[in-house]
Parts: structure tokens; C-alpha cells; sequence
């Protein structure tokens, strides 16, 4: 039907990771949909673009029926091609996901989905990042893609804020045993690196990055909480970064 909204979908683990395809059996029923996706995975780019090498796009057919892309670039840069020399306008939605690993706390800032989602938000699109906490091959996408299509669809009949998207998360295990739904702030927690340092056949030395996630942040009302309880979180984000609470305290400042 020539009324259904248009649904821009993507990810940051390739179009050919089981998680697009559950998003996008997720999405059918809400409309018309079109891929644009990395030709490989792209976890932990950010909102990284591509600027001195060229981007490729080619047609897939991992989707029959559906016009569906890979790109050779980023999470964003897939984003940007399709809003621009794709579909050459705004889609009704952008949904990104689902993701092999959680996109909770500060994880959002180096993840790819979620750079995705946030580039929708940036162009004026409703967004949604949806991640499993879940980073096996063979993670069970069933009950991540009923969330994924209920809260799309909710987010096509009410919209959202200009300059803001959802970092959902959804906890690993069956449909039935997830409690519910919470709206949470973000989690004060970090990543606590380390370096697995190695040495390659020719004596060069070589590095994995390890660490340990450090959670120190005990509220009731983070993303951390309501994962760590079996409920579905959902955190309005937003790209203004700015510490506005610090403002007035940098204006007192002999900064003349």
C-alpha cells in the first residue's frame, strides 16, 4: 500500500548477521521496509565515517522482496547513502539492531548501532537502536524482535522528540521470563581496559583489547538495573552533549 511509512533498517554486525533478519520480520507488518547495511561487521566504529576511501554500494539478496543494500562503510555512513542517494528523503522510522552484545550504559558511545540511531535522530527521523545481551551466533532473537516490533510500532504512532532517539536493550533468555518494560536513565558505568599483550612468529609484540565492565552505579532507575532484573530498558538519548548544568559555573570563571 502506497500509505504504509517507509522503514529505514541497519546495523553495525553486517546485513548478514542474524539480528537484521529478526528486525526485519520484526518490521514487516509496520510497512514498507529498505535495508542499507555494512558488507561486514562494524561493532565498536562509533559514529565513526568513511572519508578517504570510496563507499560502495551493492544490491543484496538476503531479503527477498525487499530492496536491500550493502555498503563497504560504517553504521553511518550506511545511513547517510541510503537518506541520500537511496531513498532521497527522510524514511517514517530508522531502526537499527538488533545487536549481538548490549548498547547499555556507557557502551552506547562506542557502539555502531546505536551511532546509526543516532544519525536518524540527527537527520530529523524517529530512531530506535535495539540491542540482545546476547553475543553467541546462535542467541535467540525471539523475544528482542516481539519487543523490537512493539516498540516500533508505538514510535510510528506517537513519534518522538526532534534531536532524540531510543538505546533499547533487551535481556538474554525467553520471551516469557522478561518482566516487562522500563524507561531508565542511562547507567553510570564504565569500561575498566586492559591489554593482552602478545608476540606475533617474526618477535613483534601485538595487543588485545581486554578489561573488566565496572558498574558502581546502584539506582534503581538505570538501563544497568532493570538488564540485571530481567526487564527490557529503554533510554531516551539524545546527540547535544553539551553539560548544561556547567554553564552557569564556567561563566564565573576570569575567562576574559
Amino acid at each position: 500500500m502506497a500509505d504504509k511509512p517507509l522503514i529505514l533498517i541497519t546495523n553495525d554486525d553486517s546485513i548478514y548477521a542474524k539480528g537484521i533478519h529478526q528486525l526485519v520480520e520484526s518490521m514487516k507488518p509496520l510497512g514498507d521496509i529498505i535495508v542499507v547495511a555494512p558488507d561486514q561487521p562494524q561493532s565498536g566504529m562509533g559514529h565513526a565515517i568513511t572519508i578517504k576511501d570510496p563507499l560502495r554500494l551493492r544490491k543484496s539478496s538476503q531479503f527477498p522482496g525487499i530492496d536491500a543494500y550493502t555498503c563497504t562503510g560504517t553504521p553511518v555512513d550506511c545511513v547517510k547513502l541510503a537518506i541520500y542517494e537511496i531513498i532521497k528523503d527522510r524514511p517514517a522510522l530508522l531502526v537499527s539492531g538488533i545487536n549481538h552484545g548490549s548498547n547499555a550504559a556507557s557502551n552506547v558511545l562506542y557502539s555502531g548501532t546505536m551511532s546509526a540511531a543516532v544519525e536518524g535522530a540527527i537527520e530529523g527521523i524517529p530512531s530506535i537502536g535495539f540491542s540482545l545481551l546476547d553475543h553467541s551466533f546462535h542467541a535467540d532473537f525471539e523475544a528482542s524482535g516481539h519487543f523490537a516490533h512493539k516498540i516500533a510500532k508505538t514510535v510510528i504512532e506517537r513519534g518522538l522528540q526532534k534531536g532524540t532517539c531510543l538505546n533499547v536493550n533487551i535481556p538474554k533468555g525467553k520471551l516469557a521470563a522478561i518482566k516487562g518494560m522500563k524507561v531508565c536513565r542511562q547507567g553510570h558505568a564504565y569500561w575498566e581496559d586492559s591489554f593482552d599483550k602478545r608476540t606475533d612468529p617474526s618477535g613483534n609484540e601485538y595487543f588485545w583489547l581486554t578489561g573488566n565492565f565496572n558498574t558502581t552505579d546502584k539506582g534503581e532507575d538505570t538501563d544497568m538495573w532493570a538488564l540485571d532484573h530481567n526487564y527490557v530498558s529503554i533510554v531516551p538519548t539524545q546527540f547535544d552533549m553539551t553539560a548544561h548544568h556547567l554553564i552557569s559555573e564556567l561563566n564565573e570563571w576570569d575567562l576574559k
